[in-house]
């Protein structure tokens, strides 16, 4: 299933169920992975990052004190975090449409739905290996520092900007309406260029 040697890639695993951490560790193994550190939380997380140098995260939304988008908000941060721009793989069972959209504006940059599977976990590593995708800053009321959110070039683009407005609304873009669940190939069809 590999085509990748995954050996020296350095993975940090953070999620608050200790039966997920091992599930991620063991399909990583599997992989070919070597080297996994773990966390039980964004703020462990943090801990672990001032001496670790990760080549990708897998995290979850939900922890406490500190979750997966205010941890991913946080590494993004270009003059805090020791690599800002490190690929970040939200895994999560919060795949309401409105929720995939504020994980990808936090900076993630590949989302996958839980339950995981080994098939599906290496795709997403697949995929920032195979596709990275340029880091961009917004400045002012939306600043933002991370992964382009845009995942199709448009070259030749001609018309109107899809981002917010001073005022926060978005013209044009994508609705958020909660709609219920999304489906993994529908976040796919979302975060696949």
């Amino acid at each position: 299933m590999t085509d990748y040697n995954l050996e020296r890639l350095n993975f940090l695993v953070v999620d608050d169920n200790k039966h997920m951490r091992n599930l991620v560790k063991s399909i990583l193994g599997a992989l070919g992975v070597r080297t996994i550190m773990e966390a039980a939380d964004g703020a462990d997380a943090l801990k672990e990052l001032r001496h670790f140098a990760a080549d990708i995260i897998i995290l979850d939304w939900n922890m406490d004190p500190l979750d997966g988008l205010d941890l991913t908000r946080m590494i993004r941060q270009p003059n805090d975090s020791a690599n800002p721009f490190v690929p970040i793989i939200m895994l999560t069972g919060h795949t309401e449409m409105k929720r995939v959209i504020e994980a990808r504006d936090s900076g993630i940059n590949e989302f996958l739905a839980k339950p995981v599977s080994a098939k599906r976990l290496y795709e997403r590593i697949k995929s920032v290996i195979e596709k990275p995708r340029s880091f961009i800053e917004v400045k002012g009321m939306t600043a933002y520092f991370g992964p382009d959110r845009r995942r199709r070039p448009m070259p030749g683009y001609k018309g109107p900007e899809r981002r917010k407005d001073e005022k926060g609304a978005v013209s044009d873009g994508p609705q958020e309406g909660d709609g219920g669940k999304m489906s993994q190939d529908d976040l796919d069809s979302m975060f696949d260029s």
